[in-house]
């Protein structure tokens, strides 16, 4: 059993970025919350381009949530396709609120959000590095994990990220690109 308390809690903050949301943004952008029948409270934003990811990054800060993770991804519709998507998730007293920006074809810039949320730092770096985006007032724009001499997104290029994970296919990774970059295994 929740309290009720709490879930009041959580529509009030979450119902306040909403309100920040359509005070701030001009662009469109959706909207939804929903509380399931254990009270447990989610909401879903879609924004209407790119440049709103400021403004709705401090709304959130400003009633006071926090950001969990962020997803980037390559849409795959029904293959995959040059449109990527970004999904934000914070922690709103409890509640999760999703906030997503696409990145239309051959648009590869977003704005950075670790001034907000400074952990955002990693996330964003991660996804600069797997897709070749580019991150706009990153403080730290280094690459974690691959090489600085190997192309960015070349993984992406070569295997498919759910692949990638599983770590089945890493020494067939690595023949890829060496063989790209003309050098032997």
């Amino acid at each position: 059993m929740t309290d009720p308390k709490i879930t009041d809690d959580m529509l009030t903050r979450i119902g306040q970025v909403q309100s920040r949301f359509a005070a701030t943004m001009s662009d469109a952008f959706t909207f939804a919350i929903r509380t399931n029948r254990k009270g447990v409270v989610t909401a879903w934003s879609e924004l209407g381009s790119p440049a709103m990811l400021l403004p709705a990054a401090r709304a959130v800060k400003q009633a006071a949530g926090r950001l969990s993770t962020i997803t980037a991804y390559q849409l795959a519709t029904p293959r995959p396709s040059g449109v990527h998507e970004i999904a934000y998730h914070f922690d709103i007293n409890g509640a999760t609120l999703t906030v997503t920006v696409h990145l239309p074809e051959n648009e590869r810039e977003i704005d950075s959000i670790t001034p907000i949320f400074r952990n955002a730092d990693w996330n964003e770096r991660e996804f600069m590095e797997l897709y070749d985006l580019v991150v706009r007032g990153h403080p730290n724009p280094v690459a974690l994990f691959i090489d600085p001499t190997i192309d960015p997104a070349v993984l992406q290029r070569f295997i498919p990220f759910s692949e990638m994970v599983n770590a089945a296919s890493t020494k067939s990774l690595w023949e890829k690109i060496m063989a790209q970059r003309g050098e032997n295994t």
